[in-house]
């Protein structure tokens, strides 16, 4: 008795191997930039990355913003919101803003006015009254940094690929602090 034949297998790619190149195609497009993008616009207005990284730093000076306000409500919570709030300030200087508000080593309660220029147009909850409970205003700014992070994360798809790497950077960092705020609310 013969053995039966073996199964036929098709020719050419498997359906593995093309989702496979193409999903490492999508990467290889998506991290690298093409040197007409960083240029700038022809017509004179500003390009994506610039709108991008000035959205950026205008974002990152009302999360700023919002933690002055926490501090001039709950200066109890100074020792936790310091280093979380120089971090913001820090990121806001990467994209190029960050000029306004006291520096980053001194995250008083007196910094609330300076930074609040920036903060209606950044974002419209820091002109929001803060919760009474120091729980409250931490969850709500826990809230503003995953909020944050979410816009940059889908953000950065469109970006070239430096500005690209350091907005999904800040959007970790940021992630990363709405944990901690998250953690320090229970």
């Amino acid at each position: 008795m013969p053995f039966p034949s073996p199964p036929r297998s098709p020719s050419g790619p498997r359906r593995r191997t093309l989702l496979a190149s193409a999903a490492g195609a999508a990467l290889l497009v998506g991290c690298t930039s093409r040197p007409d993008d960083s240029d700038g616009g022809t017509s004179g207005s500003p390009s994506l990355a610039e709108r991008a990284r000035a959205r950026a730093a205008r974002d990152s000076e009302g999360l700023v913003g919002q933690y002055d306000a926490v501090l001039a409500v709950h200066p109890v919570l100074t020792e936790l919101l310091g280093p979380l709030r120089a971090q913001a300030l820090r990121h806001a200087g990467a994209f190029g803003g960050g000029s306004s508000g006291p520096s980053a080593g001194s995250p008083t309660t007196s910094g609330a006015p300076k930074a609040g220029k920036a903060s209606p147009s950044a974002s419209p909850s820091a002109s929001a009254p803060v919760p009474a409970h120091e729980r409250d205003a931490l969850a709500e700014l826990a809230a503003a940094e995953r909020a944050l992070a979410d816009r940059r994360a889908k953000a950065l798809l469109d970006l070239p690929g430096e500005l690209a790497r350091l907005l999904a950077s800040v959007a970790a960092a940021g992630a990363a602090h709405a944990y901690l705020l998250t953690e320090a609310a229970k």
